[in-house]
């Protein structure tokens, strides 16, 4: 069983950065990991994913540039440093892993979820 958990959400201004944390216990080695935010009322929206084999990165066309996904496996942690934030990055945002090692944009293909942390930019 994966668990995985979401921290570094906050409240930050305009063109601030943040670093999310996700820490994943369990056997997640050989695990592709992504990043998703929700805003209420909407579906995930993928953001960022890292493949575990060579760290094969991949992001959503609006994040792109700003944000960036990294992974510590010594520590079993994955990051998501973004930068230039705006409010339109408000969002609760969840840590995903799924046993298939490839960068997929579909949430469904992911099979653990952690349980979200918020951030919120005020403009």
């Amino acid at each position: 069983q994966v668990q995985l958990a979401e921290s570094g959400g906050g409240l930050v201004r305009a063109g601030d950065s943040l670093t999310l944390s996700c820490r994943a216990s369990g056997h997640t080695a050989g695990y592709a990991t992504g990043w998703f935010r929700q805003a209420p009322g909407k579906g995930r929206e993928f953001v960022a994913s890292i493949r575990w084999s060579d760290s094969r990165t991949y992001y959503a066309t609006s994040v792109q540039g700003r944000f960036t996904i990294s992974r510590d496996n010594a520590k079993n942690t994955v990051y998501l440093q973004m930068n230039s934030l705006n409010s339109k990055d408000t969002d609760v945002y969840y840590c995903a892993a799924k046993s298939l090692d490839s960068g997929s944009y579909a949430d469904a293909k992911y099979d653990y979820w952690g349980q979200g942390t918020q951030v919120n930019v005020s403009s």
